[in-house]
Formats: structure tokens, sequence, C-alpha cells
């Protein structure tokens, strides 16, 4: 995939950037008309997609589904909880925090949605309510369903680590690897690469605002390229250094960054009214989730609903291949209960304290009118921070470290963006070469220099439209997945044991096993009488004394009655219409397969899963 998609990308950089500068109005224009059409043509299956998606992840988790492992079934977690965390947080939405802390809630404060009156207490409470449906269970189920498959289908079945196997058990192995499978990486390649450097150019410009603001630096198409090209080498650096070292360093530490940059607003800010308002957004999130995690807004006139919600979950899909992919490539050994519900509750919880912070501050800030935070009556996201800033004693220091959290929020999102986009363009390998990875986080950073200095802000709209756009077939491959995923899961929940501790208790000296007056045998069958003939070799091995316990541990799988047929003559039961493996039989010749559960179940050595692609990076 690595020169076809190389290509699509080339083509789509050069035709934007001549488009915007012949024709930038036109551009703007086909641009806007795009947006309309897919929020009015497709928006209403994304409102309807992305609860789909969340309901099968909590299902799944919830499930005996929950049980199986995304690894071999004696294999535990490659990260720690804390650096795992940090990961798939950095990686995931950590830059979008920064980005929309304080403008986002401003501005559903000052334009509320859903008929409620602005800059009110109502609007404060549906303010937080819809930040938090926009960056909470939502966006992670979406990210949670393409995590869990990739991780399930490469660490447990073998398969290389690429979008497109996540629908094999729908499709077959010879569908996913031809021309349906190109397709899908293609799509998940040019979606995630336009997606970051897209990103990439809106974060520079909140950059050079901030610069702007505090009067160091005047925007210049050098400053830009300077910017960029600081970002892209370190972002090469920890590329090159691989997952266990700059990358798992580099999200550690922002995320302890952004934690001490939170906590100085929390002190230095209105403390008492935001422990007062954790609980509140908490409820507010709750109680308005019902009613708006399905609302698409047939009526509305105001567009609000398509320059919100409805570009979020487009966003969000977008953005799925890059983070789900990431996140999968981080989670090997959790169990998928572990995995879930870590991938949805730490980041919103996170969520809900960040904006609680920086969100009802700034709200409290501008109703009191401690600082102006508008820009000629609206919000501007990207002054809007630092702004807020005005408001604090240390107002040039926060500045300073809000710019070194966007910084590190853009490489770790830019160097888990290269590594993801090297394994789909290598087929899934995980074993990648450096100079691919050194090409692909180059290129992320020379397309978002080139969309902001010849293209402009058109541009890099345009190729966020682009992006978006992608979630449309995306968002049905998703679906897809869910439904294949579900045939997967089937058998091995059909065919995983469960384990009883069967206790005895002698009551007879010198009862010796297999005996016919074994009182020590009758009590344990005593009760089961016509269960498996198994059961009657359990009884005290050798002699013991009268009371003493005899503990075994046996395991079992349940059977479900419908399929159990009994001979009438016999008694024997006959297992039918038995779950079929839809993944069973197939090898790979791979690191990932012989590291895999699947090579052990299929009669492989265990010494040959020494972790092999562990050491990949």
């Amino acid at each position: 995939m690595f020169i076809p998609a190389s290509i699509v990308i080339f083509a789509l950089l050069i035709a934007t950037v001549v488009f915007s500068r012949v024709a930038g109005d036109a551009l703007e224009e086909a641009t806007g008309d795009l947006n309309a059409a897919i929020s009015d043509g497709v928006g209403w299956w994304y409102v309807i997609a992305v609860n789909i998606f969340l309901a099968f992840a909590i299902y799944f988790a919830v499930s005996k589904i929950g049980r199986i492992r995304l690894g071999r079934d004696d294999e535990q977690p490659e990260f720690g909880i804390a650096s795992w965390f940090f990961m798939l947080f950095s990686a995931g939405m950590g830059i979008g925090l920064v980005f929309f802390s304080v403008a986002e809630p401003l501005s559903h404060y000052i334009t509320t949605p859903y008929g409620v009156e602005p800059e009110t207490t109502d609007a404060v409470n549906t303010s937080m309510g819809v930040v938090m449906l926009h960056w909470g269970l939502h966006p992670w189920g979406i990210y949670a369903i393409v995590g869990l498959g990739l991780a399930y289908m490469t660490f447990r079945r073998g398969r290389p680590l690429a979008v497109r196997w996540l629908l094999e058990p729908l499709l077959g192995r010879e569908r996913v690897e031809g021309w349906i499978g190109h397709a899908i990486d293609t799509v998940a390649i040019v979606g995630t690469l336009f997606g970051v450097a897209t990103s990439f150019g809106f974060g520079v410009s909140q950059i050079i605002g901030g610069l702007e603001f505090l009067g160091w630096a005047e925007s210049s198409n050098w400053l830009i390229i300077t910017i960029i090209a600081a970002i892209t080498l370190i972002a090469v650096w920890s590329v090159v250094s691989g997952v266990h070292k700059g990358l798992k360093w580099l999200s550690n530490f922002n995320m302890s960054v952004a934690a001490l940059l939170a906590f100085a607003v929390f002190v230095m800010g209105p403390t008492i009214i935001l422990l007062k308002a954790f609980p509140e957004n908490l409820g507010n999130y709750l109680s308005i989730l019902p009613e708006t995690m399905l609302h698409s807004g047939p009526f509305s006139e105001d567009g609000w609903e398509a320059g919100w919600t409805i570009f979020y979950w487009g966003w969000w899909v977008s953005w799925a291949p890059f983070v789900g992919m990431f996140i999968a490539r981080i989670s090997r050994g959790r169990t998928i209960r572990e995995f879930i519900v870590g991938v949805l509750l730490a980041p919103t919880l996170v969520s809900l304290i960040w904006f609680t912070i920086f969100g009802d501050s700034a709200i409290l800030f501008q109703r009191e009118g401690t600082v102006d935070m508008l820009t000629d009556g609206a919000v501007s996201s990207t002054t809007a921070l630092f702004q807020f800033f005005e408001a604090f004693p240390l107002t040039v220091v926060l500045s300073v470290i809000a710019m070194l959290v966007i910084v590190l929020f853009f490489v770790t999102s830019s160097d888990s963006g290269s590594l993801v986009i090297d394994m789909l363009a290598s087929g899934g390998s995980t074993n990648t070469p450096k100079s691919t990875r050194i090409y692909w986080a180059s290129l992320e950073g020379i397309a978002a220099a080139v969309l902001l200095v010849v293209g402009g802000s058109v541009a890099l709209t345009a190729l966020q439209t682009l992006s978006i756009a992608t979630a449309a077939p995306f968002s049905i491959i998703l679906f897809l997945t869910c439904i294949s995923l579900t045939r997967a899961f089937r058998h091995d929940v059909a065919s995983m044991p469960s384990y009883m501790e069967v206790i005895t208790t002698s009551e007879t000296e010198g009862s010796e096993a297999g005996t016919g007056n074994d009182k020590t045998r009758s009590n344990v069958l005593r009760g089961i009488s016509g269960a498996s003939a198994a059961l009657s070799g359990f009884s005290a091995n050798g002699r013991t004394d009268v009371g003493e316990e005899t503990k075994q541990v046996i395991s079992f799988r349940h059977v479900d009655p419908a399929v159990a047929v009994v001979d009438p003559a016999t008694g024997a039961i006959t297992i039918i219409d038995e779950q079929r493996d839809p993944l069973a039989g197939q090898t790979f010749d791979t690191p990932e397969f012989e590291s895999s559960q699947e090579y052990l179940d299929q009669g492989g050595e265990p010494n040959g899963a020494d972790d092999g692609d562990r050491t990949a990076t």
C-alpha cells in the first residue's frame, strides 16, 4: 500500500493547493457545499452510527466476551496502567482538549443550542453537558471498536495489524486480501495523514496566535516553517526510537505537564466553585445524554448541529483508524473488559475534569467581567485560551506552559500517526524500517507546512472537510466490523472454559478412593446424578482424617441445551450445530502469528511466542 497511498496523498495535496491559489473563493464555496451535503445527507447516519458503536462496546465489556484476552491466554499487559493511559490519551484527544478547553464551553454559553437562552445559568449547564457529549463516551466508543478489533485480530488470532482484517470473520480471507482490503487500508491511510496534517496546521495557528498575543512574534511564513520543522524533528526522533522509548517517555512527560497546567488553574482559579461544578457537570452530562445522543436537528435553522455535533461525529470517525490502531498497538495482554472499561471511562473522566477546570472558570470570568474572551462578539479558538490566562497572575508562565503542551501533544499525535500509517502501508507489519517511519513523519510536517504557507486556511479547511467525508464510508466499515467481531467472539465464548472448585469432606477414616461404600464419593455426587461420569472420580485420594477437606479444581464448558441431543437408549449426549470458528485453520508467516494464541491453538510451540512484535519497535 506504500506507493498507491503516497500517490493519492500527493495528488490530493497538490490539487487542494492549486485550487486554493487559483480559485480560493470557489474552493471555499465548494467546501461549504460539501459540509452542508455531509450534514444534511449523512448526518443522521453519523448520529445513529456512533450510538451503535458505543452500544456494541458496552455489550462486549459486560458480557462473557469481556473475559477474552487480547493476546495469549497466559499473557500479561505489555504496558502498565499509567503509561498505557497516558499514551492512548495523548494520541487520541490531548491536543483537542487544549485547543477547545476554553473555546467550546464558552461558545456554547454564548450561542446556546436546543433553544436555551444564552448567557444564563441554564446555558452554563447545557454548555458543559454538550461539551461532554462531544468529548465523553461516544468518541471513545468509536475508538474502542477499532482498537478492540485490531488488537483481537492481531494479538489473539495472529493477523497483520491492518484495518482490513477487521472484516475477515464476515468476508473471508480471500476478499480481505483482495481489492476490498486494499481500498479499506487506502481510505484509512489517507484519512489518517490528512487528519493529523490538518490538525497540525490548526495547532500551529494557535501557537502563533499565542506568540502574537504575548507580543513575542508576528505571523510569517518563516515562523510557520520553523515551528513545523521543530515539531517534525522531535516527532521523527520519537517514531524512530519506538513505542517503548520516545513515544512512551513523551506521552508520560506531556500528560504530567498538562496535569500541572490544570492543577495551577484549579488552585489559582475559583477552586470552591470548581469543586461544586464537578458533580454538577457529571449530572448535567448524564441527564442530557438520553436527549442529545440521538439529536440530529431535523428542524434546526441555525446550523448548530452541523457545525458541532455532526461535525464531531464525522471527525472522530475519520480519526478512528489512526487512534484505534495505536490503542490496539499498546493494549496487548489486556482482557476485552479491561480494555473497554479503560478506554471508555478513564478518558471520559479526565475530559470531565479538564473541561470543568477550564470551561467553568472561563464562563465564570466572562460572566463576572474579569476578562473579556470575545472577539467581535464571538469566541476565537486560536486566542481564547491565552485571553483566559489574563485572569491569572502568571499569565506569561501559563501561556508558555500551554504552548509547550500543544507542541508535545502534536509530537505524540504526529509520531503515533506516522507509526500507524507505516504499519498500514506495509501490510500490517509491526516491524517496519526506520526509513519509512521517517518518510511518513516528514510527510505529515511537509503537508501541514504546504497547506499553511501555500494554500492558507482555505486549503486547511478543504482537507479537513475531505477527511470528514472519508467518515461516511468508514462508518459503514465500522458497522460491519461490529457484526464481524460478534461472529468471531461467539466462537471464543462458546469454547471458553469455566472453572469449578470441588470441596469434599471425609466422613470415614481410611476411605480408599474408588471403594463402593465410600461416603466421600457419595457426598460429592449427591445431587448431580446424570452428569458426566468423569465426576465420579472425585474423592479423597489416599487416607484422610475425619472432617478433612479435599479441594480440586476442574474446568467445564457450558453447553446450550438447544444444541445437545440425548440418546434415550444409552443416555449418550451429542452436540450438534456447534459454533464454527470463522477464523480457524488460517496460518501466516509473520511474527504476529507466531506470538498469538491462534498459533498455540494450532499446535505451535509456546517457546515460539517470545513477544515477537514487542521488540519490533
